[in-house]
């Protein structure tokens, strides 16, 4: 989506403030002996609440309202009968419509007590992601994103999962620009032009570097190899002055 006119921008921000509430508060309710399930609807009440609907269960029928990965999970799990445990690394997905606008936000949260590792992985996940925010520019070039971002993950000994990347949204959950490395990259020419609508979502993580599907069902990503990941998701408008960002709690 390319935003044209004040009202789109106002109806973003609208539905980017509802993902973003929505998933401070999953992460704020979890515990200890909570089952994904349950925290899902936690989830389910707040957008209902809003009078917003699950983006991938009405896009794709998503067998949940939010994705919530756990640990060896990296994206898209499943919320089922699995139970939160301390040290757990959670991802907490959460995308939305209302009014014909779509929000998309993720982040990766330690539940509890964790190891030191696991809490310097979620900082510097931040920190990747708000690198990449800042190269969101009108008539930057699209793969500026994702070379700062492998910039900074390889100044600190970091990998990129290089097959989820970031994507055009605003009228549908997924859209043009439909793939947008959070990685390194040559020969991609294109731009960014003013009022384009994306997400920034890097996967850093220490070791893996491919998303994996399991066996147990279709859904499910895994790291390859296996280690630790996370993931921090905004929605942001490109504008002359740099990236409006959507998804912000309020």
């Amino acid at each position: 989506m390319t935003i044209t006119h004040q009202d789109d921008l106002e109806g973003l921000k609208k539905i980017g403030r509802i993902v973003a509430n929505t998933m401070q508060s999953m992460a704020a309710a979890m515990e200890p002996g909570m089952t994904t399930r349950e925290l899902d609807d936690i989830g389910q009440d707040l957008l209902q609440r809003e009078g917003a609907v699950s983006a991938p269960r009405a896009t794709y029928n998503f067998p949940g309202v939010t994705c919530i990965s756990v640990n060896e999970e990296i994206a898209h799990g499943i919320p089922g009968n699995r139970r939160l445990a301390d040290g757990d690394l959670v991802n907490i997905d959460v995308s939305a419509s209302l009014d014909g606008y779509f929000a998309d936000t993720g982040a990766s949260f330690c539940l509890g007590p964790a190891q030191q590792s696991l809490q310097e992985l979620c900082r510097d996940g931040r920190s990747a992601t708000q690198i990449g925010i800042a190269k969101v520019r009108h008539d930057k070039p699209l793969a500026g994103i994702g070379n700062a971002i492998g910039a900074f993950a390889s100044k600190r000994g970091y990998t990129l999962i290089r097959n989820l990347a970031s994507h055009g949204v605003g009228r549908a959950l997924h859209e043009a620009p439909e793939e947008i490395p959070t990685w390194p990259t040559n020969g991609d020419t294109r731009r960014i032009n003013n009022g384009l609508v994306l997400t920034v979502e890097p996967f850093l993580s220490r070791g893996g570097r491919w998303a994996k599907s399991g066996i147990d069902d279709d859904w499910t990503l895994y790291s390859e190899p296996a280690a630790p990941v996370v993931q921090y998701e905004h929605t942001v408008v490109a504008t002359h002055r740099g990236a409006i960002v959507v998804t912000l709690p309020g």
